[in-house]
């Protein structure tokens, strides 16, 4: 949010990370979302959307739909190449096919 103390201060663009995950097993996804959830505090990372069903429209990408906001495109890799998050994907990666991509925003 800009005020008269930021007003023409430059800003550090956000990072997010973006996930269509297709859960084979429901019990199993719950450990991940212990282990990713744990990492993703660490890290600083705000969940924007965690949505089952979302209204797929065009595209390969389906399954439970998930944004997570960060402070800057360095902080979402930092987040994603962490221990803790390569704990928690080589628990999604045994139950669940997933797309994911981390992009830097405005």
């Amino acid at each position: 949010m800009k005020n008269a103390y930021t007003e023409g201060m430059p800003t550090m663009p956000k990072g997010y990370l973006i996930a269509h995950i297709r859960v084979h097993d429901e019990d199993a996804f719950e450990e991940f979302k212990k282990l990713s959830g744990a990492a993703i505090a660490e890290h600083k990372g705000k969940i924007l959307v965690r949505n089952p069903s979302p209204d797929h429209r065009e595209g390969g990408a389906k399954g439970l739909a998930i944004v997570i906001e960060f402070a800057s495109y360095d902080s979402a890799r930092a987040f994603y190449e962490s221990d803790a998050y390569t704990e928690a994907r080589a628990v999604r990666e045994k139950i669940s096919d997933t797309d994911l991509i981390l992009v830097e925003g405005l």
